[in-house]
């Protein structure tokens, strides 16, 4: 993991801001979003120290909220345009980036982000079926095994705020690693 790192930029941009204020499965674009420490996003449906997606919530509501901003690399919706037609905050994500590997950093990684928000990385997002419903055919795509049957999780991460601050499309994104020895991002 750590020899992959290397092969990728710590430096990205962000591409769009997304919010929504019902669970509805895409976002709308913003021109800018506002973080908020320990709480998430102002404004979207998630925003909260406890878990606010639907299904946890069923499970345990008392569940601290380790995906309050969801993450995706727009290097991905490249990967699947021979198939799909994705526009950034359609599968649902906050902020859609360029340029950073998203899915290689390891857990507990910050992204800094515009002039003074921080983003901790908590972990993967586990796609479910709405994605299906979105476009046929999109959770097989985004969800592979490798050579040893290991699922590979392609859907972007999750992260909690640690530093309250604005975020706009054309912000650049500072990667910081945590300290070694690394521990690889798992579905969250």
């Amino acid at each position: 993991m750590q020899d992959e790192i290397k092969k990728y930029s710590l430096v990205g941009t962000v591409l769009a801001v997304s919010i929504s204020k019902k669970h509805t499965f895409s976002k709308k674009n913003q021109s800018i979003i506002k973080l908020v420490k320990g709480l998430g996003i102002e404004g979207d449906v998630h925003f909260g120290s406890k878990i606010k997606h639907r299904s946890r919530v069923a499970q345990n509501p008392d569940q601290p909220n380790l995906r309050q901003v969801h993450l995706i690399h727009s290097e991905l919706f490249e990967e699947l345009a021979d198939r799909f037609h994705i526009e950034p905050g359609q599968m649902g994500e906050n902020i859609t980036t360029a340029g950073i590997n998203l899915l290689e950093l390891p857990a507990d990684s910050n992204l800094f982000i515009g002039t003074s928000a921080v983003i901790q990385v908590t972990g993967l997002r586990n796609p479910c079926a709405q994605i299906d419903q979105f476009q046929s055919g999109l959770l097989k795509a985004v969800i592979e095994q490798d050579g040893d049957g290991n699922l590979i999780r392609k859907a972007g991460i999750m992260g909690v705020v640690l530093e309250s601050g604005e975020v706009k499309p054309g912000d650049e994104i500072r990667v910081e690693l945590p300290s070694k020895p690394f521990k690889k991002l798992e579905r969250i």
